[in-house]
């Protein structure tokens, strides 16, 4: 079910392309000192298209990547090497150019005003944070036990890419290799590639493999990263309840509530972007069970569908607004409702404190993304300050304390650097 291809070709040594395939798509990184340029295509028949171009804001030595450009035709690409291997080629250095071109320019200006100073003062003293509560073995837990290990260090990573900080470069490579290594421990101990104690802790870990993927410098650590993620997703696919959704259990009969489909369906949603094969079938059965977890009288979602007010919840509504929208359902009046849902509520759902504070933003937030400008603009600024009012003399958010009588890392502070640094855009299952 999951399609594997074989990868290239050059290795992503500094100043040189590294190419590969991820599922469907190419992936070139181009690497210099101070950022990366990652170019994302895919082929359709003979015609070479361009899905994503990201480039790192405020390069700090730009013409240093400009002789990467030259190394570009050094990178194979197999499927078009029999036919217009010359004019593909071509095609890519010209695209490089261009965005070398255009990247000074974009580091003299601010592309994202809403991103103040303050926020990425706190951003980076949540990060601060995180790496002086890491374990010595690589990993982030809530507690001495290791308690909710996989959910957080999977948290952990994703705030540090999240600011462009991926393992094994810039200052934290060392620190963020271990946790990398200790997540692909946890995969290699798990023979039928279910990972954690609950779904929860599955979706995540293979929300941050999936997120990884092609963005290491080695490709035979790449293809162990790649089977990781076709395993974990499979482990998805055959729990899906007949109803549409997931809950705590890999089982497809341990029934099913809103806050871990919408978990797990995003980890889904990730990897059929780059490019693993998730059946038609099963994203119209998770439409279905959204539309039967939407309350008939305000348009919030419900944590286990009833269809009545009583059992809304805001972190299952923004949650399942912003699963819905990766489902397709973008300008659906369901999506559209629970948008409605959430801003009628506004301002007093960010500045009080509600059940799963975080949990919920951290939906809320990327719902609005991918709702638009006009949505994104107007919700930003209010969670931003928020959270910079809301984090503690450390660098962290929450109180810390996820398991009773033991202090240790937290899920709020992850993903409140998450949602503070939504302007980068650095993610690709955070981007519209």
């Amino acid at each position: 079910m999951m399609m594997t291809e074989g990868r290239n070709q050059e290795s992503g040594i500094i100043g040189k392309p590294a190419a590969h395939r991820c599922g469907r798509k190419w992936v070139v990184n181009v690497w210099g000192i101070g950022g990366r340029l990652r170019l994302t295509m895919r082929q359709q028949q003979s015609t070479i298209i361009v899905v994503a171009v990201v480039v790192h804001r405020k390069w700090s030595a730009v013409c240093s990547l400009w002789s990467a450009v030259c190394g570009l035709q050094s990178a194979v690409f197999p499927d078009v090497t029999a036919k217009g291997s010359t004019f593909a080629r071509r095609v890519l250095a010209c695209l490089l150019i261009a965005v070398f071109s255009a990247a000074p320019a974009l580091a003299q200006q601010n592309d994202a005003p809403e991103l103040t100073a303050k926020a990425s003062e706190a951003i980076d003293r949540g990060l601060k944070h995180l790496l002086a509560i890491q374990r010595a073995d690589g990993s982030w837990a809530a507690g001495e036990a290791g308690e909710r290990d996989v959910a957080i260090t999977s948290l952990a990573l994703m705030a540090f890419m999240s600011k462009a900080q991926f393992p094994g470069s810039g200052p934290n490579g060392d620190a963020l290799n271990k946790a990398k290594d200790w997540l692909l421990k946890k995969t290699k101990e798990s023979p039928d590639g279910y990972m954690g104690s609950t779904m929860y802790e599955h979706g995540l870990a293979t929300l941050a493999l999936t997120e990884l993927w092609g963005m290491t410098r080695d490709r035979e650590e790449d293809d162990v990263i790649q089977k990781a993620v076709e395993a974990a997703v499979e482990v998805i696919l055959r729990s899906q309840n007949e109803g549409g959704g997931w809950r705590y259990q890999p089982s497809s009969d341990a029934g099913q509530d809103t806050s871990v489909t919408v978990m797990v369906f995003v980890a889904l949603a990730s990897a059929r972007q780059a490019g693993i094969v998730v059946p038609n079938e099963t994203i119209a059965k998770v439409v279905t069970y959204f539309e039967s977890a939407t309350s008939q009288a305000t348009g919030g979602f419900n944590y286990v569908p009833s269809g009545v007010q009583k059992n809304d919840s805001i972190a299952c509504t923004g949650g399942g607004a912003y699963a819905a929208q990766l489902a397709g359902e973008r300008g659906s009046e369901m999506v559209l409702s629970a948008l409605r849902f959430l801003k009628e509520r506004s301002p007093g759902i960010i500045d009080n404190n509600f059940g799963h504070y975080y949990y919920g933003h951290y939906y809320a937030i990327h719902a609005m993304v991918q709702a638009g400008d006009d949505y994104y603009s107007e919700w930003y600024p209010l969670i931003r300050d928020a959270l910079i009012r809301k984090q503690r003399a450390d660098g962290s958010w929450g109180e810390g304390k996820n398991i009773v009588g033991n202090t240790g890392a937290s899920y709020e502070t992850p993903m409140a650097i998450i949602i503070l640094a939504t302007p980068h855009r650095y993610i690709p299952i955070y981007q519209r």
